[in-house]
């Protein structure tokens, strides 16, 4: 959601900035500048709307953290958004990086992608199949052309054991989660010789649709040399919770799930491989979403659903 907060004409020091960065694309040097702020959001973003040029960017303030983390590099943050961005953007649709500067609170600018997100077309039932088809054949060129010699495990153990750690469970769950984990560390099963680029928050927010073509946005937490399935893990974790929040029953989510693994897979050997893994890394994204429901009845739920994920290793 977005909503109109101020209106800058020349003279605006942030406004006569993004004008110059622009160049050509802004015709009137003079026009007066629309601002919209978009909530919720992990920092101050907003869309900027050149009046009479139908033309917007996007502009994140790293330094305006909004989220419950408050503390980090904010110069780091923009410099590796901006970077991620135009590593990939030969590879897969996501928004042109346009500008960063410091000064502008670690300010971001991008191109403003117009469309609808996946969240929407999930929460009103239409074309959730041909949106994972999308998303699938988005996901698998994004891990394909971004290989990378080396997968680094470690770093997936100690992520899930900080989310545990945030989630504050009592001593026998906390050490239910660690024995499980400790079976998925010990066996090959996540084992591979390379890694990938990773959009590593890959929930349905986070993918937009413009004339039918999905749009990756928020790369700002993404990683290198890690596991494909991360990114399946967590948007099937996502699917399974929609749907027992809104449909009574996660179980409704299994079609779309398959569909999603399929399209994403080269052959049925592939696809298989990648069922085995999945469970880990739902089991992370249900944790996920724990952390934002730990004060109601839906946090058992997805408490429960990520330990039977870990318990499909046998």
């Amino acid at each position: 959601m977005n909503h109109h907060v101020s209106t800058l004409g020349p003279g605006d020091v942030f406004r006569d900035w993004l004008v110059y960065i622009l160049g050509d694309r802004i015709k009137n040097k003079s026009c007066s500048v629309e601002v919209f702020k978009y909530k919720p959001s992990s920092h101050t973003v907003c869309r900027y709307q050149f009046k009479g040029e139908h033309y917007s960017v996007i502009a994140k303030f790293f330094a305006e953290p909004t989220g419950k983390l408050k503390r980090y590099n904010a110069y780091e943050a923009m410099v590796k958004e901006y970077n991620n961005l135009r590593e990939v953007q030969s590879i897969v649709n996501v928004p042109v990086p346009i500008a960063i500067h410091q000064d502008f609170n670690c300010a971001l600018v991008t191109e403003y992608i117009s469309g609808k997100s996946f969240s929407w077309y999930l929460s009103h039932d239409k074309d959730i199949y041909d949106k994972l088809t999308a998303i699938a054949h988005t996901l698998h060129r994004l891990h394909k052309h971004t290989r990378h010699d080396y997968y680094d495990k470690t770093r997936d153990f100690a992520n899930f054991h900080s989310v545990l750690d945030q989630l504050k469970l009592n001593d026998s769950l906390r050490n239910q989660f660690n024995e499980l984990l400790g079976r998925w560390w010990y066996s090959s099963l996540l084992d591979q010789a390379q890694g990938c680029m990773i959009h590593r928050d890959a929930t349905p927010s986070n993918y937009m649709f413009h004339n039918g073509i999905p749009y990756i946005l928020d790369l700002e937490s993404s990683w290198h040399n890690a596991h494909y399935a991360r990114d399946l893990g967590i948007m099937c974790s996502e699917l399974k919770n929609h749907f027992e929040l809104r449909k009574g029953s996660g179980n409704l989510a299994e079609p779309y799930i398959g569909h999603f693994l399929w399209h994403y897979s080269k052959n049925e050997s592939d696809f298989f491989k990648t069922t085995k893994i999945l469970p880990f890394f739902m089991s992370l994204g249900f944790l996920r979403s724990a952390r934002l429901h730990r004060h109601n009845q839906h946090h058992e739920y997805l408490i429960k659903e990520a330990a039977e994920c870990l318990k499909a290793l046998g």
